[in-house]
């Protein structure tokens, strides 16, 4: 006898469930609230805006938007995600107090957004002490990336404006930290700004710069300790000089345009003067060369500063441009760490294509639009998104091992917050049940034994 195994199963629907509780692995990022101790930071930092016989604490309010953007939300109106589940999440507020508390603070401005700013700067340093050799100083340095990110706007919403790439919307800058190869990466700055600002404004650079130092430990903002890479977008005159101007001493790898002059030495470069580019695992990469440029070139940079190139044979089907020599693509980036391979220079400026993994994060946490009309209120937003970034970030970092460690928000959704549980009261206990079958519930409850056995914050 045959059977079909092409249909799915036939279940029957009822709506009269109990104790059932659905996304109940988010319990890993309520958890990771608690033990960062980031409830308490945000809570004492937005005591101010809450109004006389208020019940809901604006800093849960702003917590719980946050880890409804982390589980996949993307407007003020999907923390109703969480207000269906108060065994898990606790009290939640309606959807008017909640838009009353975004335009309190939307209103309020750069006091606001300092103030939030101030209590994620807080808990950032105890989250890196936890992590331990999974932090992203481990190696006692710490590599931020610079990129600007592309957000279409499909409504006449301030600001909004056509892009360098003929599209309609805003081109807010942002700064991640970079976990390294065993991790992802955590947001620390973002501007926000008009679609139609330029890629290369120095000054735009240097205030994302300026927001992503004051996130970090007071240690690594100044110093060659921290690494500050950008595309060729940060290789002006202003913003490399900012870097390394004298107190502040901060590394450095910027993208720099192939000018004419920089053409016009690259094609007199001499062939035993190329050295072949390297991959990660110390392989030499086939079909790429890499050389220091000096002389003249540098006249008018930062003392110190090294300008090197690579040429590389492109994937087939790419379109060469006019800069490019002997049928290779020429790059260039500048860079002052001095007394190391230039390979290896070359090789830890190409790893800045990581930020494109955190843009990609990004745009599926709520960042492939902005949701409020007013600029005030989409900087607002922007914070929201970054605080449900930093636990996507911080979770994996503190509570998961191995390649899991390096799935990105639509995955962790999907195997992981997605998971549905049973909630069990006993006695004055209160257990939640994950199902047995689902492939990655070990995942889930390892986590949640590493986060538990974390200290308490403060």
């Amino acid at each position: 006898m045959k059977h079909s195994i092409g249909s799915y199963p036939r279940v029957r629907v009822q709506d009269d469930g109990r104790q059932v509780v659905s996304q109940a692995g988010s319990v890993l990022l309520v958890e990771t609230v608690r033990k960062t101790g980031l409830d308490q930071a945000i809570s004492t930092a937005l005591a101010p805006w809450r109004k006389p016989r208020a019940v809901h604490d604006p800093g849960k309010i702003h917590r719980d938007l946050a880890l409804a953007v982390a589980l996949g939300g993307d407007c003020l109106a999907d923390v109703a995600m969480l207000r269906a589940e108060p065994a898990v999440f606790g009290p939640v507020a309606s959807d008017p107090t909640v838009s009353r508390l975004t335009d309190a603070l939307a209103a309020s401005g750069e006091k606001a957004l300092q103030t939030i700013r101030s209590a994620r700067s807080e808990v950032r340093d105890p989250v890196w002490s936890l992590a331990g050799e999974n932090a992203p100083d481990a190696d006692g340095q710490v590599t931020v990336d610079l990129d600007g990110i592309l957000v279409i706007a499909h409504s006449d919403k301030e600001d909004a404006a056509a892009t360098w790439k003929k599209t309609y919307g805003h081109h807010p800058l942002t700064a991640f930290v970079d976990h390294g190869p065993g991790g992802t990466g955590e947001p620390i700055a973002a501007l926000l700004r008009p679609g139609n600002a330029g890629s290369n404004t120095a000054a735009d650079h240097i205030t994302t710069a300026q927001l992503a130092l004051a996130q970090m430990p007071k240690r690594y903002r100044r110093g060659r300790q921290t690494l500050i890479r950008t595309d060729s977008a940060g290789g002006t005159h202003d913003f490399v000089s900012w870097l390394a101007k004298q107190g502040r001493w901060l590394s450095y790898s910027v993208g720099m345009t192939v000018t004419e002059a920089i053409h016009e030495h690259v094609l007199k470069i001499p062939a035993p003067a190329w050295t072949a580019a390297v991959e990660t695992d110390g392989e030499v990469r086939d079909g790429a060369w890499v050389s220091e440029l000096t002389g003249k070139l540098l006249d008018g940079w930062p003392k110190g500063m090294r300008l090197i190139v690579r040429k590389e044979r492109p994937h087939p089907g790419a379109q060469l441009r006019i800069t490019d020599a002997d049928g290779k693509r020429i790059t260039c980036f500048a860079t002052n760490t001095p007394d190391r391979p230039i390979a290896e220079l070359e090789l830890r400026h190409r790893l800045r294509a990581r930020a494109e993994d955190r843009i990609r994060a990004a745009r599926a946490t709520a960042l492939r639009n902005l949701p409020l009309h007013t600029t005030a209120q989409n900087k607002v937003w922007l914070q929201i998104v970054q605080i449900a970034l930093d636990l996507l970030a911080w979770m994996p970092m503190l509570a998961l091992t191995g390649t899991a460690r390096l799935w990105e928000p639509r995955r962790l959704r999907l195997r992981l917050f997605t998971a549905a549980g049973q909630l069990v009261t006993t006695g004055r206990r209160r257990i939640l049940r994950l199902a047995r079958h689902w492939p990655w519930t070990r995942h889930i409850t390892a986590a949640l034994d590493r986060l538990v056995l974390l200290p308490k914050p403060g």
